[in-house]
């Protein structure tokens, strides 16, 4: 079953609601410059409330000290953190006691063969500006699951995730603007929307012959 993570939560009350309506995950964003940022003891008292069973993970972008990024981490809760920015294979590796979701923008030069180079093993396909919400061209990832777990973000909505799902069968689907009345704000039907057009794609694959 393809899970899904809301990404860019900033108030305690969507991430309720994505985890009633059966998201996996949800994403908190600590990069500064996002208009989604969460203060750190914000999203601790988050973290502390939300059921078992939903992974919490942190955004961040280029933060230059990985063990610090762990502690960080760590101290707040997070099983995971998703790197958006130019971090290398051995920043990466140095990262231990969390998973790692290491963000891969996708544009016309990228290659899916490129993904053996990083060796997260968990890899979020985005678009060519990552965390904007804009499409890429789904064809070019075809594949990619070779390499390891795959998640697609990038322009998703409750309109178009059902058809990622039947085509490229990602571990997961990652949506932040898609779900949104504004930035950091779920619009409930949204997610509802969302979270129902992943689950039917799922029950149709398992019905294909």
């Amino acid at each position: 079953m393809t899970r899904v993570k809301i990404c860019g939560i900033t108030e305690f009350e969507d991430a309720r609601d994505a985890a009633l309506l059966g998201a996996d995950a949800i994403g908190l964003n600590f990069y500064p410059k996002s208009p989604r940022y969460i203060d750190p003891s914000r999203a601790s008292k988050i973290i502390e409330k939300i059921p078992p069973f939903v992974t919490p993970v942190g955004v961040f972008v280029n933060h230059p000290d990985p063990g610090n990024l762990e502690d960080f981490a760590l101290s707040l809760g997070l099983q995971a953190v998703q790197l958006h920015g130019n971090e290398t294979p051995d920043y990466c590796s140095m990262i231990q006691r969390v998973k790692v979701i290491k963000v891969i923008k996708v544009d016309s030069s990228f290659r899916v063969d490129t993904l053996r180079n990083h060796g997260s093993g968990t890899f979020l396909l985005d678009g060519g500006a990552p965390g904007t919400g804009t499409a890429f061209n789904w064809n070019l990832v075809y594949g990619a699951n070779a390499f390891g777990s795959i998640i697609i973000a990038g322009g998703l909505t409750p309109e178009n995730v059902s058809e990622v799902v039947t085509t490229l069968h990602p571990f997961a689907v990652d949506v932040a603007s898609g779900v949104e009345s504004g930035p950091g704000k779920k619009d409930y039907e949204k997610m509802r929307r969302f979270i129902e057009a992943v689950q039917r794609a799922d029950v149709a694959i398992m019905g294909a012959p």
